[in-house]
């Protein structure tokens, strides 16, 4: 190579040097006092063959360690972790990227054209403020919502488990608990996860773990909007303790006039009333699987109509337990099934009904924990 580490002198001043690697929460681990090896000029970098600085760590406990596998200057040309080569922002491959953003880079392959393409990448990092990305990332238009679905916003840990004990499968593993791979059973060998490459990954062609995302991009749930267009409520999970009114007002308000939001700390969740049916649905549309408030994804799905509720709850009693009158108009409901062979036993007396005609909870004044004013005879 042109630039490698054999070559001795040539060229030596592209050669990288650098202080801190590029990582994504995922390979960095969750030990806040992680410690580091720094080897300079140790390897060639997979993708330009250029010696860079290699930086060693263990991410956790029981974890593998984990070393940076490409230079600085293709991560940022990527806009990648150095080590897994995923996506800084959203945490996807390449491949799938690339199609969310509606992005066709096509990098040069030979020796001459790529070392001439990473110098003038070099150039444009150095004239750039560093904080976007270059070359045709940079021109990319807005994510689409396919990537704003799958993208993963939590670090996951497990990716960074120790590789599976090769002597242990075939019982001839002699370490015991000592041994620092997995004793586990290998997945299916004709998996296409198990053949993975790491220029496909970043050139973004043949990745397996693109191609499955992709397809189940192509097969995720919608949120189609209820029959009854009188409801205009919206249910929000997965609030947390942290999540406030104003937060989900800011998120919401530009989809249409807000009625009403009501939090619901012991349940963790949120109803949010718009003035209008065109609002909610438009709500529910560019939110379901994409709202993300304080790094938590929150479900988005319809509030449920009145007469749901009543199918579902008891007929006549409302959440307090007290009797309701049924609406006028309506046909009544079934009696209760007949386990005695005298018949059902007699309805309450009326005495210990309320006093008034109630058809609603909202209608009962003891709903809430008021007292009805008690009126005395003369």
């Amino acid at each position: 190579m042109a630039t490698s580490l054999g070559s001795n002198t040539y060229n030596r001043q592209n050669w990288e040097d650098s202080d801190f690697p590029i990582l994504c929460q995922t390979c960095l681990g969750e030990n806040p006092y992680i410690r580091m090896t720094k080897e300079k000029y140790g390897k060639e970098c997979k993708i330009c063959a250029r010696p860079f600085t290699v930086f060693r760590w263990c991410p956790g406990v029981r974890m593998r360690f984990k070393k940076t596998e490409v230079c600085q200057t293709c991560s940022k040309m990527k806009n990648v972790c150095q080590t897994c080569l995923l996506d800084l922002e959203y945490g996807l491959p390449i491949q799938v990227r690339d199609t969310g953003m509606s992005v066709k880079d096509d990098m040069p392959r030979s020796d001459v054209n790529k070392e001439y393409y990473t110098q003038n990448m070099e150039r444009e990092i150095q004239n750039s403020d560093g904080t976007r990305p270059v070359g045709m990332l940079g021109k990319a238009q807005n994510p689409s919502d396919m990537l704003l679905k799958l993208a993963r916003t939590t670090p996951y840990y497990k990716r960074n488990r120790p590789h599976i004990c090769s002597f242990w499968v075939k019982g001839e593993c002699k370490r015991g608990e000592e041994c620092p791979y997995r004793h586990e059973k290998p997945t299916d060998p004709d998996d296409p996860l198990a053949d993975q490459n790491i220029k496909d990954r970043y050139y973004g062609i043949n990745d397996p773990v693109a191609d499955k995302l992709l397809k189940r991009a192509s097969s995720m749930p919608r949120l189609d909007p209820p029959e009854d267009k009188s409801i205009t409520t919206l249910y929000i999970g997965g609030l947390g303790e942290n999540v406030t009114d104003s937060e989900l007002r800011n998120n919401f308000y530009q989809y249409g006039e807000i009625r009403t939001i009501t939090l619901v700390q012991r349940q963790q969740c949120a109803f949010i009333q718009f003035a209008t049916r065109q609002g909610a649905e438009l709500a529910a549309e560019k939110t379901f699987n994409k709202l993300i408030i304080n790094g938590r994804r929150l479900a988005v799905k319809w509030g449920r109509s009145q007469a749901a509720k009543g199918k579902d709850g008891k007929d006549g009693f409302d959440e307090m337990g007290t009797g309701l009158e049924p609406v006028p108009g309506l046909p009544t409901s079934f009696g209760p099934p007949m386990f005695h062979p005298m018949g059902p036993p007699p309805p309450p007396p009326m005495a210990l009904r309320p006093p008034g005609h109630i058809h609603y909870p909202s209608q009962d004044p003891q709903r809430m924990g008021a007292h009805a004013a008690v009126r005395h005879s003369d």
